[in-house]
């Protein structure tokens, strides 16, 4: 199990994101009530930082599971799940090695935590691996803008910086190519211009794993749209 080592910037980047998310989650809110409110069964979230998706679950309807490589993201956790009521269950490790057993889980959440992976396809692969035939991952994700564009050249020259600063994300990531190859039955997903410059435009959607244990996995049918 790789868990990148913790120290002062990860206590900081749980710091902050507890404090200075909240005009992001007011954006965000709408799309989250979308994707997460009818959600029911085994559900898996990878990073779940704070907290911040787990109000929009429903506890009579769900059993919740967090793999999350920041020691310094549980406090926050537990504090947000004690106020909503709603049992957690924490487990240390990255997106790219889930504790978790093969065709167990019914959904996995991923928010903003592709972009700091540091291989999108293995963790694209282990959601895969551990998500029930028919299962869902559900997403939103930050991507780099249109090549040639002026906010992709500021991207790529903020990224070594941006990472750093970031608990590992990189702005300048092409998610949704890596979403649609990684062998998902079908990818939804819409294109949005979110508040925040650097980490704008983003990705809403959902990706089905094939229903079928039999069925060999091959390119994606791929739905985009755009606000």
């Amino acid at each position: 199990m790789d868990i990148p080592k913790a120290g002062l910037r990860q206590r900081i980047f749980a710091w902050a994101l507890a404090r200075f998310n909240t005009r992001y989650e007011l954006f965000a809110s709408t799309y989250k009530q979308q994707l997460f409110t009818d959600l029911t069964g085994h559900i898996l979230e990878i990073g779940p930082g704070t907290g911040a998706n787990l109000r929009y679950l429903d506890p009579a309807k769900v059993r919740w599971m967090g793999v999350e490589p920041n020691p310094f993201m549980q406090s926050y956790l537990h504090e947000e799940a004690n106020r909503l009521g709603i049992p957690i269950e924490i487990r240390m490790s990255t997106g790219e090695t889930l504790p978790v057993a093969d065709e167990s889980v019914d959904a996995v959440i991923s928010t903003l935590v592709l972009c700091c992976v540091n291989s999108q396809q293995r963790a694209l692969q282990e959601v895969l691996r551990v998500l029930k035939p028919g299962g869902r991952l559900l997403f939103i994700e930050h991507v780099a803008a249109p090549q040639g564009s002026w906010l992709r050249r500021l991207q790529n020259l903020l990224t070594p910086v941006w990472k750093r600063l970031g608990d590992g994300c990189r702005p300048n990531r092409e998610t949704y190519v890596e979403v649609a190859r990684a062998g998902f039955e079908k990818v939804d997903y819409e294109l949005i211009n979110a508040p925040t410059l650097i980490v704008s435009p983003q990705i809403v959607g959902i990706a089905t794993k094939t229903a079928s244990r039999n069925k060999m996995s091959g390119e994606s049918t791929i739905s985009q749209s755009r606000t």
